[in-house]
């Protein structure tokens, strides 16, 4: 049975997550630097996800002032597993001014590796590699709300509750198909990509002719 605990504000001392730990996160909306930072879920996949709800000053709350959270996102010995990371990278850095890492990103290696398909987002994933089928209906929902509905924490939970299986399978698939060095070299940039990102650089692409 999975169980979700909510945290407002930072995340309690002293949890371990291990030496990988999921995270994902909840904003208001897709631009970085409009939309503001509303939840980071995370799970050491045990079954338990934690939820942190970021509430602004202006609401109460104490912002971006969230010490033990930043310190897990930048512990170098901690990898941090996503699914898109290069979206929550950027948000992590705009909104509490820190940088995440190390990383792996499901998203990419699910590209690398699952050429025969294009469906590479979570919830194929979790149907394809985990057996779960999860909702995305709660999506589109109000995130900045001070008090978030059950649907919503449930839905928080699902983004991570199921990453670890869904790495340990692509991990697997990686290695089958000689990829994992180039997946890593993808990693590691990705703190740079989001940084990018944040600068303009996503369309046009830096990259791009």
């Amino acid at each position: 049975m999975n169980q979700i605990e909510l945290h407002k504000h930072d995340l309690p001392s002293g949890l371990d997550f291990g030496p990988v730990v999921a995270v994902d996160t909840e904003t208001m909306g897709l631009n970085p630097h409009r939309d503001r930072l509303c939840v980071v879920q995370l799970s050491s996949g045990n079954g338990t996800a934690h939820l942190v709800q970021i509430i602004p000053e202006s609401l109460g709350g104490q912002g971006r002032n969230c010490p033990n959270l930043k310190a897990l996102l930048a512990n170098p010995d901690i990898t941090k597993l996503f699914h898109y990371a290069r979206f929550d990278l950027a948000t992590l850095y705009n909104a509490l001014d820190v940088v995440t890492a190390p990383v792996i990103c499901t998203k990419i290696a699910s590209k690398l590796v699952r050429t025969y398909t294009d469906r590479h987002g979570l919830k194929e994933l979790c149907r394809d590699l985990a057996g779960v089928e999860i909702s995305k209906q709660q999506q589109t929902s109000d995130w900045g709300a001070l008090t978030l509905t059950q649907e919503q924490l449930n839905y928080a939970a699902s983004d991570v509750l199921y990453l670890h299986r869904i790495w340990d399978k692509l991990c697997t698939l990686l290695e089958r198909e000689g990829r994992m060095e180039i997946a890593q070299a993808a990693y590691a940039f990705l703190p740079t990509r989001a940084k990018l990102d944040l600068l303009g650089y996503g369309d046009p692409d830096l990259f791009s002719h």
